[in-house]
């Protein structure tokens, strides 16, 4: 009987000895998944690298030789400059809102941002003629557009997130109006507009790289560089806003101040993707969805590197492909932003809610 007691003490402690072993508390739930999504992300930055280098040099029509080589690969880099941009906003950006929202299936792109860029331009082009139209450019048009959308989605989302009677679908819906109706509106004063007037219009209104000005980098650039800084040394409060208000309030967070904290930083990096190459609506979308999918993890330290990851393997490999392999560069954000579509389209069906 003895014996037996021994034997079964015995196994208790090799059982717990193994338990020991395979318990984890950390931000994977073992270190396999750790150490696929570190290969994944080396795979993905390889990749986009990749792309990036047969953007710049591929099929280049000026010989390596050439003194002209260099100034067609500058010119390259002001597209390859606007992808990056792009990348980090609607990347960062989209993951954030979900996460203060606590909600995978909006973003911020659902709520306004097109159109009211779109009225933007179309109120200009409607008022002011082509002329006034084409002077619309530079530094000062270009803070006008981020300072207006920035000041629209901080009174939509600070309202209806932070109010007393604020929620998600109120925001949603009330959102989807206001969007709504500064789309019939620019469509109204499209349809008013001489052909040739709506052709230069209509150039400006499709998302795109070759939308991108270099001179608006020096402004672009940095705003990005410390707003993506600031929203990354805020993951750890972040994991908890994720997690809603019942529980991160009990947890000692300010669940309201986080939520209007990384709502501003949000807003600041969508007004400049979309005042710099145009209207995204699914891209971000696209890019959150797949990254939940790719790093199993809650902890935006990860979550953050992987979609900046993703989202600028997408827009490069699309561009590469669209560009260099079927000769079709005009339709690169409509292919984009129909696979985002349809994305956005299945999770909405499969979840079967907001």
């Amino acid at each position: 009987m003895n014996n037996l007691a021994y034997c079964e003490l015995g196994n208790i402690k090799s059982d717990l000895k193994v338990y020991k072993k395979e318990r984890r508390t950390g931000s994977f739930r073992s270190k396999r998944e750790e150490r696929r999504y570190w290969i994944l992300l080396i795979v993905l930055i390889a990749l986009g690298i990749l792309f990036s280098y047969g953007l710049l040099v591929y099929n280049n029509p000026v010989p390596v030789n050439s003194p002209s080589f260099i100034p067609v690969v500058k010119r390259r880099m002001v597209a390859l400059g606007a992808m990056v941009i792009a990348a980090i906003c609607q990347s960062l950006a989209t993951i954030a809102f979900q996460s203060s929202t606590n909600n995978r299936i909006i973003t911020p792109s659902l709520l306004g941002f097109e159109a009211l860029y779109s009225t933007i331009h179309t109120a200009t082009m409607f008022f002011g003629g082509a002329g006034a139209f084409l002077e619309f450019s530079g530094t000062g048009s270009f803070l006008f557009q981020i300072v207006a959308m920035v000041v629209m989605c901080l009174i939509l989302y600070g309202w209806l997130l932070t109010g007393k009677y604020g929620n998600l679908q109120l925001m949603l819906l009330i959102g989807v109006i206001f969007g709504t109706g500064l789309k019939s509106l620019s469509s109204f004063m499209r349809r008013l507009l001489a052909p040739s007037e709506f052709d230069i219009l209509q150039a400006k209104l499709f998302g795109s790289v070759n939308n991108a000005d270099p001179d608006y980098f020096p402004i672009a650039i940095p705003i990005v560089l410390i707003t993506s800084i600031l929203l990354l040394a805020n993951s750890k409060k972040l994991n908890v806003i994720s997690l809603g208000q019942n529980t991160s309030i009990p947890l000692g967070v300010n669940h309201k101040g986080g939520v209007i904290y990384t709502l501003i930083l949000v807003s600041i990096l969508m007004s400049i993707t979309t005042a710099l190459v145009g209207p995204l609506t699914f891209y971000g979308f696209l890019v959150a969805t797949m990254t939940y999918q790719a790093a199993p993890t809650y902890d935006h330290r990860y979550l953050f590197p992987m979609g900046l990851a993703i989202g600028f393997l997408v827009i490069t490999g699309a561009y590469f492909f669209m560009y260099h392999v079927f000769n079709a560069q005009g339709v690169v954000s409509v292919i984009i932003e129909m696979f985002g579509g349809l994305v956005f389209l299945i999770v909405m069906l499969r979840k079967g809610s907001l």
